[in-house]
C-alpha cells in the first residue's frame, strides 16, 4: 500500500514566503552595496567637508541609519506576498524587479536628500 502523497499548493503562505525570500535577500546585498556607493561618492567628492565628522558618534549614526534603510527595505515583503496572492502572481514573479529598481532609485535620493540637507550643512 502506497503512502498518501501530499502536494504542496503553490500559493501556501509558507510557499509564499519562502518565494519572496529566494527573491529579495539576494537583492539586499545589492541594495545595500548601492546606498553605500553613495555615501562613499558624497565623502570622496565633497572629502575636506566632511573630515571632522569621522567620529565614532557619526559612526553609530550611520549604522542606525544603515538599519532603518534595511528596515525600509523589508516594506517590498508585503507587496510581494500580497501580488503573490493575486491573479497577476505570474506576471508579478517576471516583473518584479521594478519594484526593487523603485524603491533602490527612493532610497538613493532620499540619501542625497538627507546628506545634502541634514547632515552637510551642520559638519565643521
Amino acid at each position: 500500500m502506497n503512502a498518501p502523497q501530499f502536494s504542496r499548493s503553490p500559493n501556501t503562505s509558507n510557499e509564499m514566503v519562502r518565494r519572496a525570500i529566494r527573491y529579495w535577500e539576494p537583492r539586499r546585498i545589492t541594495f545595500n552595496l548601492v546606498l553605500a556607493a553613495v555615501v562613499v561618492a558624497w565623502l570622496v567628492l565633497t572629502w575636506p567637508h566632511f573630515r571632522p565628522a569621522f567620529t565614532l558618534q557619526s559612526l553609530l549614526a550611520i549604522t542606525a541609519l544603515a538599519a532603518i534603510a534595511n528596515a525600509f527595505y523589508c516594506a517590498a515583503y508585503i507587496v510581494d506576498m500580497a501580488v503573490q496572492r493575486s491573479s497577476f502572481r505570474d506576471i508579478w514573479q517576471r516583473r518584479r524587479w521594478g519594484l526593487w529598481l523603485a524603491g533602490t532609485l527612493l532610497a538613493v535620493v532620499l540619501e542625497c536628500y538627507w546628506i545634502a540637507d541634514e547632515i552637510y550643512p551642520y559638519v565643521g
